[in-house]
């Protein structure tokens, strides 16, 4: 009888004629799906194109900086994702969902949370009322309906603390210094517990000797919170101490997205935006 010429898979050649141990293949890297995926962007008004045809994705935890000229389109592209004005065309996704039409109060409750060029304090208010105000909203219940004493104590705490104006709780917001302010702006933005954070220029008006503890707070939500960050920032000192990626917005359209020091040597870029000396 003649014996079969096959063998079993791992069994070939092993000494003693043992099976030779099999090697699985190793698995594929798991690749996070991502944060916010932008796709064909646009924005049209009145015939002139704002945002012209914005496309790209931001991976979960990352940081990503946005610069550009003036008018390049930087706020009015974080306007369309926080749901602030119509999309002309294109998509925009949150967690692998199309919240492209959605309004901006449902898109917080999704976690994107957003702060702007200029302050948006009420005159008159605390810190702590801004927070309790802040939680209030977050509960969807009417600013008509407004109970100041004794409410939230323990997010107030908790929220001043992290932003470093627990000691700041009693005062006036417009007593506040212009790096305290924009704390205070991160304090009511945590309220919502973000886990997408939109920051517009928040170093815009800070005193030179202010940008370093508001710089650490912001690196400090994104590293040791693992928040996802984006950012409009003209100072580039602090944009490369805290971008993974660098967008470029150049006349409404992506003009350049890759690291920092990618960026900053593409002639591209020094040309349309850096050599404007902005």
């Amino acid at each position: 009888m003649s014996s079969s010429n096959t063998t079993s898979a791992g069994a070939a050649d092993a000494p003693g004629g043992r099976a030779a141990p099999t090697v699985a293949a190793p698995e594929a890297p798991t690749v996070a799906a991502p944060v916010l995926r932008l796709r064909d962007i646009g924005w049209t008004v009145g015939g002139a194109t704002i945002v012209d045809s914005v496309s790209f994705d931001v991976r979960p935890g990352e940081f990503l900086a946005f610069i550009g000229p003036n008018g390049a389109g930087k706020t009015s592209l974080f306007n369309l994702i926080s749901g602030i004005g119509p999309v002309s065309r294109g998509t925009i996704e949150l967690d692998g969902r199309d919240v492209t039409t959605e309004a901006a109060y449902a898109r917080a409750r999704r976690g994107l949370g957003r702060t702007f060029q200029t302050s948006s304090l009420w005159p008159g208010m605390t810190v702590a009322d801004h927070v309790r105000l802040a939680a209030q909203a977050a509960e969807g219940r009417s600013y008509r309906v407004w109970s100041r004493a004794g409410t939230y104590p323990e997010l107030v705490d908790r929220v001043l603390a992290r932003t470093q104006l627990a000691h700041r709780a009693e005062s006036c917001a417009e007593a506040l210094s212009h790096g305290e302010k924009r704390k205070l702006e991160l304090a009511v933005l945590l309220v919502g517990e973000p886990r997408l954070m939109l920051l517009d220029e928040p170093m815009a008006g800070v005193s030179a000797e202010e940008v370093p503890a508001l710089t650490a707070l912001i690196r400090s939500l994104h590293k040791e919170e693992g928040r996802t960050v984006l950012m409009v920032e003209h100072h580039m000192d602090v944009l490369l101490e805290l971008a993974d990626r660098v967008a470029v917005m150049h006349h409404g359209t992506l003009l350049a997205l890759d690291t920092p020091q990618a960026v900053m040597a593409d002639p591209t870029v020094q040309q349309a935006y850096l050599g404007a000396g902005l």
